[in-house]
């Protein structure tokens, strides 16, 4: 549940927040001025504030660095009429999340406070070693889970790393983690009371990538209509998670490594140099030794990151860890969906152990969401599991079978579902990509110039969602309701 927390004097600004966020997973909180909205940052700290720039106690600006006294981690995003845009770019030089211009458009102002409760949460919520007592209940803790040799030099690994303020490089393959490994490496370090940003590589186009990430003056680019401050000049002070950095551009590369050793840029379009102090913990699935060396990566910036390397074992390696991953995720995810299974049988063990998981923990994770949706009673069986991890015939994980979606649709609403509406989206992006990626013969060039994304957001959503991709093409969701 996301608390928003609305500092503004106009009522009719208030009013359209009320209007906007009234969903029962979102808790509104509103505040007429600085002095107001100040206690109850204190007293609730909420997982984002929007805050007016113009206010009658006191300026937004004044308003915001008492805001990041009391909690650096809050992102806080900025209202601000056209006559102030330059009071709102020195905010987020300050660190302010971002700034939205008057008049508003409620869309755009829901997207962008659904990214920072991300952030929030990315900051906020701790990931914590499963192993060493009870985990907290979701949503209080994200859990590392196992207790095999390779995880518990992962744990050495973060230990020893966190409180130094070095870069941070961890490998592994998609699927394995890494994000979390990331959020414990801040959460240890001294600069847990600051921001932490995140950043997909992958997931942002080529031209997109620089400017988020440095940021841009007006009129750099078509488009550029205004000043863009980025994300190394936003998180001054905090930690960076550059995730997929394996996808970045050779350009795009020359600056961060320069970031890393002098901790200056300058903005793209812009002749300023702008310093900054942020520690960099970046991750990816790829190779970057054989990409080093077919030309496809910097030697010097591997290098720079590879100082502090963190491996992620996959799935496969750690098969000692699957029991305890399975009893995790069932606890966790039977409430969520409205089920009461609280064991596995030893035959369905035995399935799930003989599995390859070729998507790790993220598959594993979506084969037993899978099979707790067609469970029945308090112990999952075999039978609930894909066929496709039962080891059932190609033909039968390649059906066309319509998706039962009257079926899927009664199941969640018995259930008392909560996030239906994420639900079926989330389904029916799985069917769309898998029915685009088995029409272009798994080709993502093609399948993306058809779905009108680009590729490395294509590669994004396939490894998120659990597309496998060989001789046949499929998703878990292929077999639900079939």
């Amino acid at each position: 549940m996301a608390t928003i927390l609305v500092i503004d004097d106009e009522t009719s600004i208030l009013h359209a927040f009320r209007r906007a966020f009234n969903d029962p997973d979102e808790v509104l909180l509103t505040a007429s001025d600085a002095t107001e909205g100040l206690e109850i940052v204190a007293r609730d700290r909420p997982d984002v504030v929007v805050l007016d720039l113009n206010l009658p106690d006191m300026s937004g600006l004044d308003a915001f660095r008492q805001i990041r006294r009391i909690d650096a981690r809050i992102p806080v995003i900025f209202i601000t009429g056209h006559g102030t845009t330059e009071t709102a770019i020195e905010a987020m030089k300050q660190g302010a999340f971002d700034y939205l211009l008057k008049p508003l458009e409620l869309v755009r102002v829901r997207e962008l406070v659904e990214q920072a409760a991300g952030i929030s949460r990315l900051s906020r919520v701790p990931a914590v070693v499963a192993d060493e007592g009870p985990v907290p209940p979701a949503p209080a803790a994200d859990a590392i889970v196992g207790r095999s040799l390779a995880m518990q030099e992962v744990y050495k690994a973060v230990g020893r790393v966190a409180p130094q303020d070095l870069a941070v490089l961890i490998l592994g393959e998609s699927g394995t983690g890494k994000e979390l490994v990331a959020r414990a490496v801040y959460q240890h370090s001294r600069r847990a009371a600051g921001s932490f940003l995140a950043i997909n590589c992958a997931a942002i186009p080529e031209n997109l990538l620089e400017s988020e990430l440095f940021g841009h003056e007006k009129g750099a680019f078509t488009g550029a209509d205004r000043r863009r401050v980025g994300k190394f000049e936003q998180c001054s002070g905090g930690t960076l998670f550059l995730d997929e950095i394996g996808d970045m551009t050779p350009l795009t590369q020359a600056k961060v490594l320069r970031v890393l050793q002098d901790g200056r840029f300058e903005r793209v379009g812009g002749n300023e140099t702008i310093q900054t102090d942020v520690r960099v913990i970046a991750a990816t699935n790829r190779d970057l030794a054989q990409m080093v060396a077919a030309g496809e990566f910097r030697g010097d910036l591997f290098y720079r990151l590879g100082i502090v390397t963190i491996t992620l074992p996959p799935l496969r390696e750690r098969a000692e860890d699957l029991p305890l991953l399975v009893d995790h995720f069932l606890k966790r995810f039977s409430p969520e969906l409205g089920k009461e299974v609280d064991r596995i049988a030893p035959e369905a063990l035995e399935v799930l152990q003989r599995y390859s998981w070729p998507g790790n923990i993220r598959e594993l994770q979506s084969v037993l969401k899978q099979a707790l949706l067609r469970s029945q009673g308090p112990v999952l069986v075999a039978d609930f599991l894909p066929p496709s991890v039962r080891g059932e015939s190609e033909a039968a994980v390649t059906s066309t079978a319509p998706f039962d979606w009257e079926g899927f649709l009664d199941d969640r609403i018995r259930a008392d579902s909560q996030d239906l509406y994420a639900e079926a989206l989330a389904v029916m992006e799985r069917s769309l990509l898998t029915r685009v990626l088995r029409h272009t013969g798994g080709n993502q060039v093609q399948a993306a110039k058809l779905l009108g994304i680009t590729r490395g957001s294509l590669r994004t959503k396939i490894r998120t969602l659990g597309i496998q991709i060989g001789r046949s093409i499929w998703s878990a969701d292929d077999q639900a309701g079939r």
